[in-house]
């Protein structure tokens, strides 16, 4: 019988060798996800007809389904900031919420919702959008855009009314296919030159519940990770034994590619 330290070195070495015969450093590198509305393609990725994203195949659907469902109610103000052509604000308006759209350039944003133009990297961008003003926060995949991950926070913050509601995503850094990418070649998953270059601010999760959230007068209320059982971003033949890998290693991150927080005020 391997002790636990044996079985995830014999872990390691397996999915390290299996890694190394099929492709060279730089391994675990996403896809090109697009979606787009007006065309349905193999790499459309959302079953929805709505608004097309730049996310992970599904993402919006399960934040939608899975979180926004749970918190969202008829005549709810909801925020979405970084809302890109407007996927988020279609499933929050489906939802019975009264949205804002919020984003840079409003000439990437395809809804019908009320739209501001807003720099989220603005040190206090909440005070032209309403302090204390909304029910339901929402920024998926943005806060990695952004130049200052605190000064976004505490923004959320200043947002959310009393008893409010923020949901975050962001790429999962933490997770095992990104610790053995930065372990073969010192690279950060969803964060190299492979990537989005406009990813910047790599978010793990331990930096985040005890140094930002803190600093923020945020605290986390739930957390949940997508894909929940395993990892789409990873080819097949490595995502498999890399989750198998997943259960003999500690944490609460180490599967799926994007962490979804849930937090509220702290008090």
């Amino acid at each position: 019988m391997f002790d636990r330290s044996e079985a995830e070195t014999a872990l390691i070495v397996s999915v390290t060798e299996r890694y190394r015969s099929r492709q060279p450093l730089g391994a675990f590198r996403p896809r090109r996800m697009i979606e787009i509305s007006s065309q349905r393609s193999r790499m459309d990725f959302d079953a929805q007809p709505m608004i097309g994203t730049v996310t992970n195949r599904g993402l919006h659907d399960f934040v939608a389904s899975q979180v926004i469902a749970r918190y969202a109610r008829a005549g709810a103000r909801a925020v979405d900031l970084g809302a890109g052509p407007g996927a988020m604000c279609d499933r929050l308006h489906s939802s019975g919420c009264q949205v804002l759209a919020v984003d840079r350039d409003p000439a990437v944003y395809q809804g019908e919702h009320r739209f501001v133009a807003q720099d989220l990297n603005n040190a206090g961008f909440a005070a032209a959008l309403g302090v204390s003003s909304f029910d339901l926060v929402v920024a998926v995949e943005v806060i990695e855009h952004v130049e200052s991950p605190i000064n976004f926070l505490r923004n959320v913050a200043q947002l959310l009314a009393p008893d409010g509601v923020a949901v975050i995503t962001t790429p999962n850094v933490d997770s095992l296919p990104a610790r053995l990418k930065f372990l073969l070649n010192g690279k950060i998953r969803m964060m190299d030159t492979v990537s989005d270059p406009t990813h910047i601010s790599p978010i793990f999760s331990d930096l985040l519940r005890r140094q930002f959230l803190p600093r923020a007068g945020l605290k986390l209320s739930e957390h949940l990770l997508f894909p929940p059982n395993g990892y789409q971003l990873t080819r097949k033949p490595l995502a498999w034994p890399l989750a198998l890998a997943a259960a003999v290693f500690p944490g609460d991150s180490v599967l799926g590619d994007n962490h979804i927080f849930i937090l509220k005020a702290a008090t």
